[in-house]
């Protein structure tokens, strides 16, 4: 008799056993603009070690804009290089036909190169606009998200279309995502990332900015350079000129 499926004994239906809808996983992009092994490897385990929680098989995007026309690196151990510190690629973005044939022998997605990295150079008009147009439809689409309990360990909570206030802390190892602003009155010591559709004019606003990434607009900083300057403080952080901006929240 032929192989059976374990579940051969229920009764059969045509009902469909999954369905394809789009959905919103917001991801690390790691620029790479640089590689040889052992300095690769160097500085991503120092970079793991400043910010463990947030290498924990973290799915990430290797971006290979900022690598120009230089040789393509060897994609399978550069992957396998990330692996072992945490980072686990998904996919690549490139311009480079060997990247894209190494991705599909290493079985990584090839996205396309985003019009955000290609349009400025081309025709800086549009750029002023992009910003002022999307935000009114986010703001009326959808309402503030309000979480008043605190957001512990492993917990992601998603703001989608609008703003995410959280009338009490972030603990270390969560995360909170808004298509807008985030607003978080404890402190911030996980992850928040504002604007995760592309929104530029989001922000952050904390009462204790003590992260282990802030990010907007997809543009992050990890909790090695919050210390410096902004560590337990009451901050807000916004995007200026494609680097994050931090004040003193007054």
């Amino acid at each position: 008799m032929d192989s059976q499926p374990q579940n051969a004994e229920l009764p059969f239906d045509n009902s469909p056993q999954f369905r394809l809808k789009a959905g919103l996983y917001p991801l690390t992009q790691l620029d790479i603009s640089h590689y040889e092994y052992s300095r690769f490897d160097e500085q991503l385990r120092a970079k793991a070690a400043e910010a463990p929680a947030f290498f924990q098989h973290t799915p990430v995007v290797l971006n290979f804009e900022p690598y120009g026309d230089q040789l393509a690196p060897p994609l399978r151990e550069l992957a396998a290089l990330c692996q072992e510190h945490g980072l686990i690629p998904v996919a690549i973005s490139s311009r480079d036909e060997a990247l894209h044939a190494a991705a599909r022998e290493a079985g990584l997605a090839i996205l396309s190169v985003g019009r955000a990295a290609r349009e400025p150079a081309t025709d800086p008009a549009p750029k002023a606009e992009a910003p002022s147009a999307p935000a009114p439809e986010l703001a009326a689409t959808k309402p503030t998200r309000v979480i008043d309990t605190p957001i512990r360990s492993g917990q992601q909570v998603y703001a989608a279309g609008g703003d995410l206030i959280v009338l009490s802390a972030v603990s270390a190892g969560a995360e909170v995502l808004a298509d807008g602003n985030i607003h978080i009155y404890g402190a911030l010591r996980g992850r928040a990332l504002a604007g995760v559709k592309g929104d530029t004019s989001a922000q952050i606003f904390c009462q204790s900015l003590e992260a282990e990434l802030v990010s907007v607009a997809g543009t992050f900083m990890l909790d090695e350079d919050l210390r410096e300057a902004h560590w337990k403080s009451a901050r807000r952080i916004r995007l200026n000129d494609q680097t994050l901006d931090i004040q003193p929240l007054n």
